[in-house]
């Protein structure tokens, strides 16, 4: 049984979970993060079991590689996120989710890892045209987000093919729950609409409302990597959603009750999203518990976790997303 985990960006929204069932499972895991956008908050500093780094994984050097020493298992979150951000620095998000997955790599293949799971994301999908989406949906990249990440994955896959590194690659949809950022730049819905909330301010809700998402909740995610991390099988891609569609009014509706300012639809974007998954349930055993329903109702009951976020309105978020119609009109 594998012991010795290491997860890059583990202190971070998704990594932090991830961490936390690991150690609630008797595993050691090694933390590498560099705290640019995860919280030594979110982990347990006080457990035996837990070692932290701060370290940045742009940069390949020995002591990045030593790290690695005496792991079993890598799990690879440590990334940049967020459609605007990438937009405006390219390089930046090349440098981290790309040149970051290749030295994390050559760390694990320098140190013979069992076993290593990469977080991938369903936006390489883009604007797809077939529902739900499975994993051999055409690939259709959007913006550099979408791009790095992607790339990214084909480097896990490259590594598996060349070097005989066992990978499992996994298309995360839109993961929701605790610990997600709280600052920086415009993105996720949630954590838009709850700043909101707390604020009595109008929801904003961009394009009519009617446009679906594939919510799935942070602890069915960190479930998923665990299990792909004991599959022994190398080589899959694998969806992580909920299979289910959910309106961005069904969210906007049960979080407020004030007013709604609905925005433009900006481009770039589908209008539905919903992953196929059997071939998580057929090859890792998984399937989402947490209904959204009660998803969107532990975060409420976690609300003040929101009350120093940005609060956004109609003048800043076109402000802010005046790249995304420069570029992707």
């Amino acid at each position: 049984m594998s012991k010795n985990y290491l997860v890059t960006g583990g202190a971070g929204f998704i990594g932090s979970h991830v961490v936390d069932l690991l150690l609630k499972n008797k595993k050691s895991v090694t933390v590498v993060d560099n705290l640019c956008t995860g919280r030594k908050k979110n982990i347990q500093l006080k457990n035996k079991k837990l070692k932290f780094v701060n370290c940045n994984i742009q940069n390949y050097s020995k002591r990045l590689e030593s790290i690695f020493k005496n792991i079993d298992v890598v799990i690879h979150l440590a990334a940049l996120a967020d459609i605007v951000p990438s937009i405006n620095h390219p390089e930046e998000y090349f440098q981290t989710n790309v040149n970051g997955t290749l030295n994390v790599l050559k760390a694990s293949q320098e140190n013979n890892i069992k076993k290593f799971v990469y977080a991938a994301s369903a936006s390489c999908y883009g604007i797809p045209d077939k529902f739900p989406t499975d994993e051999n949906t055409k690939i259709k990249l959007e913006y550099p987000y979408a791009l790095t990440k992607k790339m990214g994955e084909d480097l896990v896959l490259h590594w598996s093919k060349v070097y005989k590194l066992n990978v499992t690659s996994l298309r995360l949809f839109n993961v929701y729950g605790t610990r997600s950022r709280t600052s920086g730049a415009y993105g996720a819905v949630f954590g838009v609409f709850l700043a909101q909330k707390i604020n009595n301010k109008p929801l904003t809700v961009v394009g009519d409302g009617k446009q679906t998402r594939d919510f799935i909740y942070v602890s069915d995610v960190a479930k998923a990597f665990y299990k792909a991390s004991k599959y022994k099988k190398s080589g899959d891609i694998i969806n992580i959603g909920s299979g289910k569609e959910t309106t961005v009014d069904f969210i906007a509706n049960f979080i407020s009750k004030n007013n709604k300012i609905y925005l433009p639809k900006r481009p770039g974007e589908p209008d539905r999203s919903r992953a196929n998954i059997i071939k998580a349930y057929k090859l890792l055993n998984w399937k989402p518990t947490i209904k959204i329903a009660n998803g969107i109702q532990m975060l409420l009951d976690n609300i003040n976790y929101w009350k120093n976020a940005p609060v956004w309105n109609k003048t800043k978020i076109s402000k802010a997303t005046k790249v995304w119609f420069k570029f992707l009109k």
